[in-house]
């Protein structure tokens, strides 16, 4: 049975096909848009059986050509830039197209498995999947969160299974396509390449410097739970998808330049050895994103749990220890 995943030259797109190959399923239909071409990199090792441009993919699966059963629709495809001040192309490319292609799997009874995002919180402290706590603070964000409000009342009368993810900061391999977007460690790797030093933002919103915390998450991770679902689809619902803990970007960054220094065989230092150093240095915060920026965010992890789910996730210090070989075999 084909199995499409849509955003699939993207960042955690590219690792569920990688993640599919792993379990011998070839028998893929990688969705995306290429107007940025070098996305294509993220598939080179891949193996799907069909590529089908975005704008095109919609009359595609309702005219039938894709053929055979379609076991599930992974829907990773979305703009992610929370920077993105384009309001009307954000609705259309997040919402309305997600929901066009969410009416055809419950018409087709085919399993919809999409991601949603941490950024439906907005600023708020509380990080459970309910309405109350759901306050986003860009575009990006309200498009994600109109479109899990646009899945509530369907869960009840599904046809298929359509669970959602609510992805907290994710890094990790396959991100470089991402620029400005891409995580903080793999910006982190980068600048110690260049520079021999990292830049962390100065305190704010009550913080002091580097001390903001966000629930990190490794790639390896969110795919895990993507593919439990996947094997589960009597399991509906909005899940967050992070770790259940909060860490700094100091944590980060000390996290950062200890892998990159155990690649050269050298031995951990703490935060305090690596400003006293000079390694690590903290820059003013942008004003463009006063207002706009999450300070804190820690995952409520009781609906996954209670969706079956209960592998332990991977600490900052973890991920990035195993995602640092990644970057510098590819010359990051």
């Amino acid at each position: 049975m084909t199995i499409i995943v849509t955003g699939a030259a993207g960042f955690i797109g590219s690792n569920l096909v990688k993640a599919l190959n792993a379990r011998g399923v070839t028998d893929i239909v990688a969705v995306d848009n290429l107007t940025k071409a070098d996305k294509f990199k993220n598939l080179v090792d891949c193996e799907i059986a069909e590529y089908v441009d975005k704008q095109d993919f919609l009359d595609v699966v309702e005219s039938g050509e894709l053929g055979g059963d379609i076991e599930a629709v992974l829907h990773q495809g979305a703009c992610s830039d929370t920077m993105e001040t384009d309001g009307r192309y954000m609705m259309e490319n997040n919402y309305r197209y997600s929901l066009s292609l969410l009416e055809w799997c419950q018409e087709e009874a085919v399993p919809f498995i999409y991601a949603s995002s941490a950024s439906v919180y907005g600023g708020g402290k509380i990080f459970a999947e309910s309405r109350e706590c759901e306050a986003p603070l860009n575009v990006y964000g309200y498009s994600k969160f109109l479109f899990d409000q646009a899945m509530r009342p369907r869960f009840a009368d599904a046809s298929a299974q359509i669970a959602g993810f609510r992805y907290f900061n994710v890094y990790g391999p396959r991100e470089s396509h991402k620029g400005r977007m891409a995580s903080v460690a793999f910006h982190f790797f980068n600048q110690y390449c260049a520079t021999g030093k990292i830049k962390i933002f100065e305190g704010n919103d009550g913080y002091a410097n580097g001390e903001q915390r966000r629930d990190f998450v490794s790639i390896e991770d969110v795919v895990r739970v993507n593919l439990y679902f996947l094997d589960n689809e009597n399991v509906s619902g909005i899940f967050n998808l992070g770790t259940g803990r909060s860490q700094t970007f100091n944590d980060v960054a000390v996290a950062s330049l200890n892998a990159y220094r155990g690649l050269d065989g050298k031995s951990a230092m703490t935060l305090g050895e690596m400003t006293a150093q000079g390694l690590i240095e903290y820059i003013a915060f942008p004003e463009a994103l006063k207002g706009k920026y999450q300070s804190f965010t820690q995952a409520d992890l009781t609906n996954l749990r209670s969706a079956g789910y209960q592998a332990p996730f991977l600490t900052v210090e973890e991920g990035v220890s195993r995602y640092f070989p990644w970057l510098a075999a590819q010359g990051a």
